[in-house]
């Protein structure tokens, strides 16, 4: 099935292409949970475009800086990150391209 084939399926919020059924896809907290996003707005993405931001961001990053769909698709990687997974069908799904973003992650 094309992109132009599902006029009415939900559009990720971020790469802004049709999320086909069967595509892995999730919800994404704008703030995340951890940062007092919980019980707040959330976004239907296509789960590499939601790998992909947590990729990008820290949870405090996303909590102050990125907490809209418009302020997402500005940061500098994500805006990257588009440009490329637009030229993919609407159900295009692979591992998160590139490096996960710097920094040292606490074991859970």
């Amino acid at each position: 099935m094309s992109d132009a084939d599902a006029p009415d399926q939900p559009l990720c919020a971020l790469c802004e292409r049709p999320i086909l059924p069967g595509t892995p896809q999730s919800l994404h907290h704008l703030v995340p949970k951890l940062r007092g996003g919980k019980g707040g707005p959330t976004v239907l993405l296509h789960q590499i475009c939601h790998n992909e931001i947590h990729a990008s961001a820290s949870e405090a990053e996303l909590a102050r800086l990125w907490n809209t769909p418009e302020a997402l698709r500005r940061h500098p990687r994500l805006e990257r990150f588009i440009e490329w997974v637009r030229k993919r069908p609407a159900d295009f799904h692979s591992k998160t391209p590139g490096a996960r973003r710097g920094g040292k992650r606490r074991a859970r």
